[in-house]
């Protein structure tokens, strides 16, 4: 018997479910996740929802269209997305944007390359490794207030980081010290993270995969190309999506470390939260939706661009099963 007819035997032979097996399946998988699914709208839909009809009503008095104040919430339709992008708000919101995304490049690509280096470090069997995991892991179970407090005690005039380098620096004042300020401080913190999940990556790779690399003469370098970052792409596209969601909201560390109204380190959840305290909650909300829809097309471009689409994948199993 060749080898189709042996396939096609024994394709035959397996059990095949009916439609309406899988359709049961179908609704099991759906009752089964519907609290998960109702817990998801109520805290991260109706928020959502909520932010955006905010940010179409403005508070406290105005004039209507025939002159007459009025008091209250009052509907201003796209008004305060409209302010955002015009006269002086314009350069803050573009002072903002540009902090924001130059502070997510920068700190997610050091994080990455040292959290990788870590990964590695901690994938070693030497003596005192335990020790060596729980000092690296330290920085990230430190509270970010903690760590901007220490820091700022850090990159104070006569503190330690002017006292190595030999050299009076304004490390804390409005300037590019400030933003170099707050990107060592939220690498110090945060590297640790990515390579906790790249180290839980290398841990699932097999010990014969590298021996067969090595058997077949690949040095060092072609195996960590070839063989361990493939292994670890799924792992490692994770953590950096969760560190670029996170620097992309980030507040508490560079306003603890520099302040707050700093245009140099001022990002857009800075602005909103300024607009908030000063009592104008449907532009603070403008500027959270912005930044929602900011995020938003940022996880989509990276899980599309850099194949991490797990449900597209997915659905082309199980395509590919029914064919």
């Amino acid at each position: 018997m060749s080898g189709v007819s042996r396939r096609a035997a024994a394709d035959s032979s397996r059990p095949r479910r009916s439609g309406g097996a899988r359709r049961g399946e179908r609704r099991m998988a759906a009752l089964l996740l519907s609290p998960t699914l109702l817990v998801l709208a109520l805290v991260v839909g109706y928020p959502v929802l909520a932010g955006l009809r905010e940010s179409l009503y403005a508070r406290g008095s105005g004039l209507d269209a025939d002159g007459f104040v009025v008091q209250g919430n009052r509907f201003v339709g796209l008004d305060n997305y409209t302010s955002i992008f015009e006269g002086d708000r314009a350069d803050a919101f573009w002072n903002a944007f540009t902090n924001t995304t130059f502070f997510t490049l920068t700190t997610v690509a050091l994080e990455t390359l040292i959290g990788v280096g870590m990964a590695l470090i901690m994938q070693q069997a030497f003596r005192g490794r335990a020790l060596v995991r729980a000092s690296i892991l330290v920085p990230w179970a430190i509270p970010t207030a903690i760590s901007g407090l220490l820091w700022r005690w850090i990159f104070q005039a006569d503190g330690a980081a002017n006292a190595v380098i030999g050299h009076q620096v304004l490390w804390t004042a409005d300037g590019f010290p400030a933003k170099l300020a707050v990107i060592i401080a939220e690498v110090w913190k945060t590297s640790p993270f990515i390579g906790l999940l790249v180290l839980a990556g290398l841990q699932m790779i097999p010990r014969e995969v590298h021996e067969a690399a090595r058997v077949d003469g690949a040095s060092v370098w072609q195996r960590f190309v070839y063989v361990t970052l493939p292994l670890i792409k799924p792992a490692l596209l994770v953590a950096v999506l969760f560190r670029m969601l996170d620097v992309l909201r980030m507040f508490d560390l560079p306003a603890v470390l520099v302040g707050v109204n700093q245009k140099s380190v001022e990002t857009l959840t800075m602005l909103a939260w300024f607009e908030a305290t000063n009592l104008r909650y449907g532009s603070a909300a403008a500027y959270a939706t912005i930044l929602f829809a900011y995020i938003a097309l940022i996880a989509y471009l990276f899980v599309k661009l850099l194949g991490a689409d797990i449900i597209g994948e997915a659905r082309r199993t199980r395509k590919a099963a029914k064919r």
